[in-house]
């Protein structure tokens, strides 16, 4: 038997011969000439080698001749400009908001983001910005649309309207660099992105000149004191309702519109007549305090020097119970009252976070048009009313007006004044999350500096008042420009920079300014204070206080500083009478409550180096933390604790004065007292 190999061997040569039979050769050379015949007519010549033949076709469909321009080697159509090329519809606005909303749900959805929300929030943005240039009145429903569909708040329409923060958020993304920078800051703002790094700050130009080194000689103590009255965060409610509930379920209490959940229909809290833990100022307690502030202070015949005010008079209404005339009312009211009982010496005051409509918000004029200027009506007024009390100079009002309200003024016994519009950098100014890289995007940095270099070359003394804190735990300024303004303190401190002055927290807190933005950290590298005034408002779960400073009249250092409160607690027994109102009475002094164990002259400043040695003998002694943390509080009733971590939190957050260092450097969690 033959193997299978050669057996199908045999097979294949039978089956060639058998082909062959029937195949009359197996090689063919076709003719070189292109067969013209084959088409009548031709483009060019199809008997040329130099070129591929073209002939004349016709599509006997349509009987229209293909041209030439189709297949011209040299020549044919590289865009299709004649054929369609279809588009979808336009879709209608209320189209374009639906599927904005339906894509954030499913990035919501989608498990190829797995935990990152971050990265979901930033996506999210990017379809909010494409929605808001295309239908910018969309804007405001599809916030409202995202707090409904995430459940973020019960009253979505009251806070994400066109008529609440609809419309600034509309705007916002509109500028922002949703997909960088910008939208993880925003994002880390709701808690949903880490907080970016500071951006790295080049300050070559920055400054006209160098520091001086070695610094001028510096002003000798003139033995005199004047005294300061400083005041903040009124929070005036003139819708506050006597006898309502004071314990309510949801933002702000002491309304008639408001209830405890756990009691809907019957009062478990009544407001009392002078103020609560959960409400703002009533009238009632303004006056109070405005009564009680010369017999405790000495100055009812002679009154103060000058008084600061560092911001804040409006009650802490939602965004839709804000409005213009809200915000101008409370400044008439609370300036004249103001005048009325700490004048005739001039109040230098300052803008805050709720001086405005919308409230938080202040944008640059460099977004330019009528954008760019909404918020014009507010300056203009609040400038105005400085000019009508008589406490500022034509000049510096003129500048207020169109500067968000930042003006400087010098003093006849040679202080120079500095206030700045410190939402700017406030977390919760929307606008300040636009090019959030820069530094000073609106501008008043630049402003202060300038005039800083003004009184350096001048050998003039500066305080500066603000009302957004720059440092302390950092959740409250951007990291960006309070990391400027650190830089700009170092350099005009301390031989121009006396004092700092904030606001804002409620609460009472320090900060201290280092050299070299804080690498060493000591009583020789400390530079410059910034005073954090508790509110006159005892929200929320605080005392209602105020302070006065005795100053040196040539130095303008402060020697000490005198805190005074009322107990909230004892309110309620003020009720259903008129023969005795609130108590204030001396919290404590300064000096006396933190310099026990610190070698210091009695009249030396309680300055920067002060502030430091005071923070060394609280990371030796935690009893002195807890007596910081109590006068945080305003020695509320209400305030917790400080033990643990929090002993050093607070400490390190003493020697934050940017967001930039507290972020850096510091645990989160211990900022308030609540």
């Amino acid at each position: 038997m033959l193997p299978f190999s050669r057996l199908s061997g045999f097979i294949l040569l039978a089956s060639y011969q058998a082909r062959a039979s029937v195949i009359s050769t197996t090689v063919y050379t076709v003719p070189g000439a292109f067969p013209t015949s084959i088409y009548g007519t031709y483009w060019n010549d199809p008997t040329a080698t130099s070129a591929q033949p073209q002939p004349v076709i016709t599509d006997p469909v349509t009987n229209e001749i293909f041209p030439y321009e189709l297949t011209d080697p040299a020549n044919f159509p590289k865009n299709d400009t004649v054929d369609p090329h279809p588009l979808p519809m336009t879709a209608t606005p209320s189209q374009l908001m639906d599927q904005a909303l339906a894509q954030i749900k499913a990035i919501a959805a989608n498990p190829i983001f797995g935990n990152d929300t971050c990265a979901r929030c930033q996506a999210s943005l990017a379809v909010g910005k494409m929605l808001v240039l295309g239908a910018p009145e969309q804007g405001p429903l599809l916030a409202e649309a995202v707090c409904e569909y995430f459940n973020y708040s019960t009253t979505c329409y009251n806070e994400y309207s066109q008529l609440a923060l609809g419309s600034t958020f509309s705007q916002v993304l509109a500028f922002a660099n949703a997909g960088g920078y910008d939208g993880q800051n925003l994002c880390a703002h709701f808690s949903l992105c880490p907080v970016p790094p500071t951006a790295p700050l080049n300050t070559t130009g920055w400054f006209a000149k160098p520091k001086p080194n070695p610094l001028p000689p510096p002003k000798q103590p003139s033995g005199q004191r004047l005294k300061v009255l400083h005041i903040s965060d009124i929070h005036l409610d003139p819708r506050y309702s006597i006898g309502s509930e004071a314990n309510c379920s949801s933002y702000m209490c002491c309304r008639d519109n408001v209830f405890n959940a756990a009691s809907p229909d019957q009062i478990v809290l009544p407001a009392s007549r002078f103020g609560n833990y959960y409400c703002d100022l009533p009238v009632d307690l303004m006056l109070a305090a405005m009564q009680a502030i010369g017999p405790l202070t000495g100055t009812e015949e002679s009154g103060f020097d000058f008084t600061i005010f560092t911001g804040d008079l409006t009650a802490h209404d939602p965004d839709n119970e804000y409005s213009r005339a809200y915000v101008e009312y409370a400044e008439v009211v609370s300036y004249n009252l103001l005048k009325k009982y700490v004048g005739p010496a001039p109040i230098y005051a300052t803008i805050g976070n709720h001086d405005t409509y919308m409230q938080f918000q202040m944008i640059p004029y460099t977004m330019g048009g009528p954008l760019g200027t909404q918020f014009n009506w507010l300056y203009e007024h609040i400038s105005s009313m400085w000019q009508y009390e008589g406490w500022l100079p034509e000049e510096s009002i003129a500048y207020a007006a169109t500067h968000y309200a930042a003006y400087a003024v010098k003093r006849t016994d040679g202080l120079k004044i500095i206030s700045i519009d410190t939402n700017l950098w406030y977390t919760n100014n929307y606008y300040s999350y636009v090019n959030s890289t820069e530094p000073d995007p609106f501008g008043i940095l630049r402003f202060l500096t300038d005039e800083l270099q003004a009184s350096e070359d001048a050998g003039e003394r500066v305080w500066v008042i603000g009302h957004v804190l720059s440092g302390w735990d950092g959740t409250q300024a951007q990291v960006n420009p309070s990391n400027l303004f650190y830089q700009i303190v170092d350099r005009y401190s301390p031989h121009v920079i006396s004092n700092i002055f904030f606001g804002h927290t409620h609460e009472d807190q320090l900060s201290i300014f280092y050299a070299n933005n804080g690498t060493v950290m000591n009583s020789e590298t400390a530079l410059a204070a910034s005073w954090v005034m508790p509110s006159l408002t005892p929200l929320t779960n605080l005392n209602s206080g105020f302070r006065f400073y005795e100053v040196d009249s040539a130095t303008f250092d402060i020697l000490d500083a005198y805190t005074y409160i009322s107990d909230v607690n004892e309110f309620p027994a003020l009720d259903n009478q008129t023969e005795v109102g609130p108590t204030y009475y001396l919290e404590y002094s300064t000096r006396d409550a933190y310099g026990g164990n610190i070698t210091w002259g009695a009249n030396d400043p309680l300055n920067a180096t002060w502030w430091h040695l005071v923070t060394d003998q609280m990371l030796i002694d935690p009893a002195l933390v807890q007596t910081y943390h109590t006068y945080q509080s305003k020695s509320s009733i209400a305030s917790l604790n400080c033990t643990g971590e929090c002993i050093s939190a607070k400490t390190c957050y003493m020697r934050s004065g940017s967001s930039s260092l507290a972020y850096q450097n510091c645990p989160a969690g211990y900022s308030s007292t609540q």
